[in-house]
Parts: C-alpha cells; sequence; structure tokens
C-alpha cells in the first residue's frame, strides 16, 4: 500500500507510474485520496483541540472544588460533558474519515520501477536472458498429458473423480519425482542461506490483507466461510506474514525464509489447451523464497535472488529465458517482476515456472514491517519474494524435455533425491 505522504509529496511520479500500468482513472482516485486525507486530518485536528479543551477544563473543576467554587465547577462540568459527547462524535467521524482513505488506498497498485517498460499484456514484456539449447526430440514425442498416461505418474482422471478438475493425483515414480524436486528445491535454497519453515495452509483475513492478495483477488482464492479462513494462494502469504507487526533491529537484515507448501487457485475462467494437464491447477505444489531487506539492499538482493533461480535451472540443464514483466503485466503489490519460462519442446511454448518480485515498502506498510535503523527511527523494511521452484510446469518441463525413445530421463543432480535415472 502507497503511503499517504509519499502520494501528497510525489503526485507526478505516482500518476506516470499508474500511467505506466495502464491503471484506470488514475488522477480522480489520487484527487480522492488526497481529499479523503485532507478530511481525515481536519477531522483529527477537531478532536484533539476538543480533548486538549475537555483536559483543561477537567483540571479546573479540580481547583473550583477545592476553593469552593461548587458554581463554577458546575458549570466548567457541564462543558466538559458536551465536549466529551464532540470528542465521541468526532472520534466516530475520524474512524469512518480513516476507513474511507484506507479502502481508497487498497485500490491503488504499487508503483513500477523505472525500468519496469511500459506495455499492455505479456506480448510486451522484455526478455533479458536466455540460457539452454532446446533439445531435438525423436519423432513419436509426446506432451506431458499423454506421457504420464504412457507411464502410469499422474492420474488427472482420478483427480477429477475425487475433487474436479485441476487436482490430478501423482503415483509411483511421478509422486517421487515430485518429493524429489521438493526437497532439491528446499536444499539449494538453505544452502543459500535460507532458513526453512513449515507453514499453515491456511490465513485469515489479516494476512491476505497484508501481502496484497486482499481485496485484490479474493475471487481468485478459496474461502472455507465457517471459520473466515483462506487457503493459501502461494506460500509467500503466510511466510512473509510470520513479520507482520514487527519492529526489527537493523542488524538483523536480511531476514531470508523458505518453505514447501501446497498452493489452492479458483483459476476462475482459464479454459483452452494452453492450460491442460499440469499446465493450469487448482493445487500444486511450489517452494517459496522470502526476503526481508533494508531499502538500500534490496534490489542487489534480488539480482541474488534471480542469480539463484537460474543456478538451480542450470543444473537441470532445462532451456529457460528471463523476462522483465511490462507495467500492464506487473502484479498489483510489485514494483519489479521477473518471471522465468521454461521452452516445453513438445508443446512448443514457453511455461512460466518462476518470478522473482521487489514490492518495496507496499507490503511492509501493510504489514507494519519496520525496522529501528542506525538514526534509531523506525523504517519500513523491504519485502521481495519468488518460486524457487513451482513445480507443475518444471515437472511437466522435464517430462517433455528430457523424454527419449527408451524413456524420461531424470536430470542427473535428481537422481540421489529420486533412487532412479529414467522412468520407464
Amino acid at each position: 500500500m502507497l503511503q499517504v505522504p509519499f502520494i501528497r509529496d510525489n503526485q507526478k511520479l505516482v500518476l506516470e507510474g499508474l500511467a505506466k500500468r495502464n491503471f484506470a482513472n488514475a488522477k480522480e482516485i489520487i484527487e480522492s485520496v488526497l481529499e479523503a486525507d485532507e478530511t481525515r486530518r481536519k477531522i483529527q485536528v477537531l478532536l484533539d483541540n476538543t480533548l486538549a479543551e475537555s483536559n483543561a477544563l477537567s483540571k479546573e473543576i479540580g481547583l473550583f472544588f477545592k476553593t469552593g467554587q461548587v458554581q463554577k465547577a458546575t458549570l466548567v462540568k457541564e462543558k466538559t460533558g458536551k465536549l466529551k459527547e464532540q470528542s465521541k462524535d468526532l472520534n466516530d467521524q475520524l474512524n469512518t474519515a480513516s476507513k474511507n482513505l484506507q479502502e481508497l488506498l487498497y485500490q491503488i497498485p504499487n508503483i513500477p520501477h523505472t525500468s519496469v517498460p511500459s506495455g499492455q499484456s505479456e506480448e510486451d514484456n522484455e526478455e533479458v536472458f536466455r540460457e539452454g539449447a532446446i533439445p531435438k526430440l525423436h519423432s513419436e514425442a509426446l506432451p506431458h498429458w499423454e506421457l504420464v498416461k504412457k507411464y502410469d505418474i499422474i492420474d488427472f482422471e482420478l483427480g477429477t473423480k475425487i475433487t474436479g478438475a485441476g487436482f490430478p493425483v501423482y503415483k509411483g515414480k511421478g509422486a517421487r519425482l515430485q518429493r524429489a524436486l521438493i526437497s532439491y528445491f528446499l536444499d539449494k535454497n538453505t544452502a543459500a542461506g535460507y532458513t526453512e519453515y513449515q507453514v499453515p495452509h491456511l490465513i485469515n483475513e489479516a494476512s491476505g490483507i497484508g501481502t496484497g492478495q486482499l481485496p485484490d483477488k479474493e475471487g481468485q482464492m478459496y474461502y472455507v466461510g465457517v471459520d473466515d479462513l483462506y487457503l493459501i494462494p502461494t506460500g509467500e502469504v503466510p511466510i512473509t506474514n510470520m513479520y507482520r507487526g514487527n519492529l526489527v533491529n537493523e542488524s538483523d537484515l536480511p531476514i531470508m525464509a523458505t518453505g514447501y507448501t501446497p498452493c489452492f487457485r479458483r483459476e476462475a475462467g482459464s479454459y483452452g489447451s494452453h492450460v491442460r494437464g499440469l499446465n493450469r491447477l487448482h493445487q500444486f505444489d511450489k517452494v517459496e523464497i522470502v526476503r526481508v531487506e533494508h531499502p538500500d539492499n534490496s534490489y542487489k538482493a534480488l539480482d541474488g535472488m534471480v542469480a539463484h533461480i537460474k543456478g538451480i535451472l542450470n543444473e537441470l540443464k532445462l532451456p529457460y529465458r528471463i523476462l522483465r514483466l511490462c507495467g500492464g503485466d506487473t502484479g498489483f503489490t510489485a514494483a519489479l517482476t521477473f518471471d522465468f519460462e521454461v521452452f516445453s519442446t513438445a508443446q512448443d511454448r514457453w511455461l512460466e515456472i518462476s518470478s522473482a518480485s521487489n514490492f518495496e515498502t507496499f507490503q511492509a506498510n501493510r504489514l507494519k514491517l519496520r525496522f529501528k535503523n542506525s538514526d534509531g527511527k523506525n523504517e519500513l523494511a523491504h519485502t521481495l519474494n519468488g518460486s524457487s521452484l513451482a513445480l507443475p510446469r518444471v515437472l511437466a518441463g522435464i517430462l517433455e524435455n528430457c523424454q527419449t525413445e527408451e524413456g524420461i530421463q531424470i536430470p542427473e543432480v535428481l537422481v540421489p533425491y529420486t533412487g532412479f535415472s529414467i522412468i520407464n
């Protein structure tokens, strides 16, 4: 969430950033925010003055009673009673004004970093890196949704029977490969200095608001109405919310956390061949990395996260590219995002398998996540997160790119985790 003083002092910058995002009615909502803040501040001044007058008169009442001036004390007491009523009314007005301001601020996305290119959609994203040769497959190569049937390692129909479409059942070597990837990703992350956590898979409303899923994306989340809880769309949410409301020392930074979770997304409106098989699921596994950083170091940290994910993909020997997302494709909360895509040779298309983002203070302002700087003042931290990695499309990439006439060759780095080198 943007801070009101930042908006007030940087209106041109904010409007230019929102224009880069193609954010509709930017000028109108910024004007509404400033008007709402002005209203809130005026009410606050009236309330403060009323309370100050009431407190001063209350002290006079005691003095009048002590000196026997009962009539004066009674008159002042009546006045303080009226002031208390005014204070209560002003406090109610202040709460309403603050709520109105908060609701307006919730509608405004983060301001893109200066390096973010303009653009409307994913077609305008900027490729910044590419690695790995695209393999030449044999003439009978298959897409992964056919391969999993051939080798009996994932059952989409059984998942539909149990729950519905988008909830596959992994079996045999497919389940073992899935588990191997999770363990491998976690081992790589912890070796890089990230502390591993196991976190809840349901969150409360405050957690959703803290990282920006609410009130922006509630339609994409599964909601448990009886308990007023949400199934997590990504491990970023519970991991980042571990630090909600915290005041940390500057010496504690950076904070680096990783965790494996299942993720749940309704993916409403997702149809067609591009979402077939593992390409888009309602439940999937992901290993996440999260960082809490000093503002001066956050973009260096983002570069480090990108390099870390590159290292994993290089070890898996998968062809991939990195995209800098344009303004129109950058997520609501992010200032800068790099997407990783693996090339699926059997599908002849790129599949997104990771993203690494810097949110600057946007999440920290919602979370009230601060650190005490060297001057002893409280300052908002920067938060970052990345998928390291999302499993379904990584698995699809391995199945499709590593298929041979003899079977699916397991990447060498995973063999110690799987216990087998081929699926046949």
